[in-house]
């Protein structure tokens, strides 16, 4: 029985995971314009932290007791939250496009794939390369008429949103690392408090000097806001802490190749962007790329017991 529960919740997590995910660049387009990138962050970091903390004390949910477990937290914080969205965010706030950063970002599995073999002692078969190559075609394929539209603007891929991109492709691909090798262990609650303080520090300090803390409140940007506190920072970050906790990071970081093609979808329903045959088969190919670094032959399982 508990196997079972735990298999159908495993099957289903993955799904929830990518479709939420998806939905931060729709929240990151309607906020941007009412906010500095930073401000934005840090206004979204202490809300998730006032929200963790509450339920944290009314679970009475256990804290890490020492200070280097303390410290883990904090700095998967730092990678994961920080680094990883402030790169984002910074890169879309200079004029690259989303279809552009999700690219960008989109390289993290094929990165984590390579550094996780040595750093975590994780087995890198054949189908994680093979499917991280096939998921990176996929998404090449999904994204290309944004990259051509890109291009053809003079200001649209400039060095400066260039470098936040793969400042966030880094922080996304060391803190999964990290999460997976040094934070596993602690409650998602009071593990989250600890993630977004870390995250909070260094990006509200940012905010200050280089944006001067610019936030124009509007409607548009609560209803952000809100979005991507309640829904992406709580619900998909807790879910993909979960997630890490029952797969190998190498499978799990897999899931990312889905974000840009799910993207591409939400745009189809919501802002009636068409999608091209091309694009079409891009999003195929990212699928079956995802099953075939997922899956997992009995056989090789069984051998690798011996």
């Amino acid at each position: 029985m508990n196997n079972d529960n735990g298999l159908s919740w495993f099957s289903f997590a993955p799904a929830l995971f990518v479709l939420m995910w998806a939905t931060g660049f729709i929240g990151a387009k309607y906020g941007l314009p009412h906010a500095g990138p930073l401000s934005f962050l840090s206004v979204r970091y202490a809300l998730v932290i006032v929200i963790l903390l509450l339920v944290a004390l009314l679970a009475r949910a256990p804290w890490p007791r020492s200070p280097v477990d303390i410290m883990h937290a904090m700095l998967s914080g730092l990678l994961l939250h920080g680094v990883y969205l402030g790169g984002v965010f910074m890169a879309i706030s200079l004029g690259m496009s989303a279809g552009v950063s999700a690219l960008i970002v989109g390289l993290q599995p094929l990165l984590t794939s390579i550094l996780s073999g040595p750093l975590l002692n994780e087995r890198i078969t054949w189908r994680h390369w093979g499917g991280g190559l096939l998921g990176l075609v996929g998404v090449l394929l999904v994204l290309t008429p944004n990259i051509e539209g890109s291009v053809q603007e003079a200001s649209g891929l400039s060095l400066a949103a260039l470098a936040a991109a793969f400042v966030a492709l880094f922080g996304m691909t060391l803190g999964t690392i990290y999460q997976k090798a040094f934070a596993v262990k602690f409650d998602l609650r009071t593990g989250g408090v600890l993630q977004n303080i870390g995250a909070l520090i260094p990006t509200m300090i940012a905010a200050f000097l280089l944006e001067g803390f610019d936030i124009r409140w509007s409607w548009e940007f609560a209803g952000a806001l809100s979005w991507l506190v309640l829904v992406l920072s709580i619900g998909a970050i807790s879910l993909l802490m979960l997630i890490i906790r029952h797969g190998d990071v190498s499978k799990v970081s897999t899931l990312f190749y889905l974000v840009p093609p799910v993207t591409v979808v939400m745009a189809f329903f919501l802002f009636g962007e068409r999608i091209s045959l091309v694009q079409t088969a891009g999003i195929g190919l990212a699928v079956f790329a995802v099953w075939m670094t997922r899956k997992t032959p009995r056989a090789a399982s069984a051998g690798s017991k011996k």
